[in-house]
């Protein structure tokens, strides 16, 4: 199967009367498996980071959470639903580790990646209340576009 992308304009006589059609073809078809397989591979990434077995987010250059996965959900108690679009920092305990985040994802930001920091977030029970601290060991990964500009950071960890 080949797939034609088609422009078409009205060809016009001497008068301004149509009096047919100028086309234009391109097979589209390789672009087009391309972009399917690069559809398909970001909807698994996607998924992987939302099953993983470990707590993963994700913040914007304003440290906005973008990502929050289950097991992010699971330890802190917070929806993701919840949690998208705020500020990281609201989430973590006490003053030190907002200091501590801030300074890891600005590095970050700035293309230098941080291994093994520890971050105690904020947690809640299933009715909503607070529960205390959770620590997680995390590291701090730059996010790039397609150009390779830094986005984001992504964050990866376990609960220690």
């Amino acid at each position: 199967k080949i797939q034609i992308l088609m422009s078409a304009t009205p060809r016009r006589g001497p008068d301004g009367q149509i009096i047919g059609m100028i086309g234009v073809g391109q097979d589209i078809t390789d672009l087009r498996a391309a972009k399917e397989t690069a559809d398909r591979t970001a909807d698994e990434l996607a998924r992987l980071i939302e099953m993983a077995n470990a707590p993963i987010f994700g913040v914007d250059q304003h440290c906005q959470v973008t990502e929050w996965n289950q097991k992010m959900s699971r330890i802190s108690g917070v929806s993701r639903k919840e949690v998208i679009g705020t500020r990281i920092r609201d989430w973590l305990f006490d003053d030190n580790d907002k200091k501590t985040i801030e300074t890891v994802l600005r590095e970050a930001l700035h293309g230098k990646e941080t291994a093994n920091f520890e971050l105690r977030v904020q947690s809640r029970d299933s009715f909503g209340n607070p529960a205390g601290s959770v620590v997680l060991l995390l590291s701090a990964t730059a996010r790039l576009d397609q150009t390779g500009q830094i986005t984001g950071v992504v964050s990866i960890g376990q609960d220690i």
